[in-house]
């Protein structure tokens, strides 16, 4: 099969919609085309069936109930519907008296966990952000160091949207319900892609998007736990009282379709598609470590998502990298936060230096990722690290022996 350009290697930021949802999606502009709170005809029938069809995709994928789905224009929404929701409904004081309750997060979550964790800390809550080790993973002991009597909310992702690196999510659920402590996981990049079951794996709320998982954009789910123990959380958007009265608005009926589908084949290929792209990634990483000196991967060495990869390469800067090889379509770090100059937060808390941090290329592989397209990716970036090397004078320095770090930098 021949190698069409450029190669897209940012799966992590978004994925291409597979075609089969397309399919699923289409009739649903133009002939289930109801409204699904339409109650007194076919139309509103058959758009509600098929929005009753893509809900049980979606908890079948999670290992949930149907009822314990609420759809959502997607993981950001969702996200704040949990943090916000749930903090406000398990509150210990009313607003305006000292603190309403404690809360857990960590400081390499995704911004749509850590800016409504400031938002409720404005509120009136207290939060502590957890600072990850070198190689990003949170364990259940540092949540539970963390915890206090008044803990009410414990937000972890399952694996980082950056580095991969995969958290000890069951584990700090099971912490989580021996102290009657609510736990939502940010599941955005593990859904679909690693086995998850919400009861094994003593989850309150999980949240995920469709277009991390070959779905359409603007269009994910939340799961809310029914019994042992019963959660609620306050509706952030009210109205007509849709999805239970936790989310109000008439539904994307060709979304949530799309999106159960997309849930559905997950479920079916999620296994063989795994094994895969962990090869593919290996490949790449050894390739890559072979042929360049002082390059760094970053995150766990093996508790890592198989299809996200986060490499640092010294004395070159990632952007003049990226546009070295604009051929391939990769990312230095999250697409949220990609306009900034800034090193990336993720690997700032990990203690990667700034000069490491800046030279960082995350490549996420998806479905649709061949083997040609990684033997090229590789070719590029060891020709663009080797090239743009020749041209910085801190390669040479450092190949005369001189430590970039011992230098004083002076401006005249």
């Amino acid at each position: 099969m021949g190698l069409t350009l450029p190669v897209y290697l940012d799966n992590a930021a978004t994925t291409r919609v597979d075609p089969r949802v397309v399919e699923a999606m289409l009739p649903c502009f133009t002939e289930i085309y109801g409204n699904p709170g339409s109650r007194n005809h076919s139309f509103g029938w058959d758009a509600e069936a098929a929005v009753n069809a893509a809900r049980a995709q979606a908890a079948q994928l999670i290992g949930a109930q149907p009822k314990e789905i609420i759809f959502t224009s997607g993981a950001t929404e969702g996200n704040n519907l949990a943090l916000k929701g749930a903090a406000e409904m398990y509150a210990k004081k009313p607003a305006g008296e000292t603190s309403r309750g404690h809360i857990i997060t960590a400081q390499h979550e995704h911004k749509a966990v850590l800016d409504p964790a400031k938002r409720l800390q404005k509120m009136g809550f207290d939060v502590t952000f957890l600072e990850p080790p070198a190689d990003g993973v949170i364990t259940a002991e540092a949540v539970k160091g963390a915890m206090r009597e008044d803990t009410i909310l414990v937000s972890i992702m399952w694996a980082n949207n950056e580095i991969g690196s995969i958290n000890e999510v069951p584990k700090i659920g099971a912490v989580c319900h021996d102290r009657n402590v609510i736990f939502h996981t940010d599941a955005t990049q593990w859904v679909g892609k690693m086995p998850t079951d919400v009861n094994r794996d003593n989850i309150d709320l999980l949240t995920w998007s469709g277009h991390k998982i070959y779905g359409p954009k603007g269009v994910g789910a939340m799961y809310l736990r029914r019994r042992k123990p019963r959660v609620r959380v306050v509706a952030q958007i009210e109205g007509g009282g849709q999805e239970r009265g936790y989310r109000s608005q008439t539904l994307n009926v060709p979304g949530v379709v799309g999106f159960g589908k997309a849930c559905e084949l997950c479920s079916l290929e999620m296994d063989s598609e795994r094994d895969r792209l962990l090869a593919l990634r290996t490949k790449l990483e050894k390739s890559l470590s072979a042929s360049i000196d002082h390059v760094q991967v970053n995150g766990h060495a093996e508790k890592r998502l198989p299809n996200i990869m986060n490499m640092s390469f010294g004395f070159v800067e990632g952007e003049g990298l990226m546009m070295a090889i604009k051929d391939v379509a990769v990312s230095s770090g999250s697409a949220c936060t990609s306009a900034s100059l800034e090193p990336s937060y993720v690997l700032k808390s990990l203690g990667v230096g700034d000069d490491l941090a800046h030279s960082s290329l995350r490549i996420s592989l998806g479905r649709f990722t061949t083997e040609a397209e990684i033997d090229f990716a590789i070719e590029k970036i060891t020709w663009a690290v080797h090239h743009l090397r020749t041209l910085s004078p801190l390669w040479d320095m450092h190949n005369e022996g001189i430590d970039i770090n011992s230098i004083n930098w002076q401006s005249h």
